[in-house]
């Protein structure tokens, strides 16, 4: 199932096609290396809580991360879904990061 062309047009899209893909790419890279939750990404990016918010529901959305917890204990990790896919997801990594 590695290098499935529907899970890479998703990715592609989630990173690469729509605003804030950038964000979402910090995010998962982030979560990759450990699970966070929502206030600890804020910090760790510097970025908003609201933002986050936002960004974690599109990965969530797209089974991209999973929760794991309630409410304000809620910590994130990389899907399944994401791992089996963590080739194209590198390669998409790798082209953004010599695009910027």
């Amino acid at each position: 199932m590695a290098n499935d062309p529907d899970a890479k047009r998703l990715l592609w899209f989630v990173f690469a096609g729509s605003r804030g893909g950038l964000n979402r790419l910090k995010i998962i890279s982030k979560v990759r290396e450990n699970p966070f939750n929502i206030n600890q990404l804020a910090k760790e990016l510097s970025l908003d809580y609201k933002a986050i918010q936002h960004h974690i529901r599109v990965l969530e959305k797209n089974n991209l991360i999973t929760s794991v917890g309630e409410k304000y204990g809620v910590t994130y990790f990389i899907s399944t879904y994401l791992e089996v896919n963590m080739e194209s997801f590198e390669e998409i990594e790798r082209k953004l990061d010599k695009s910027k």
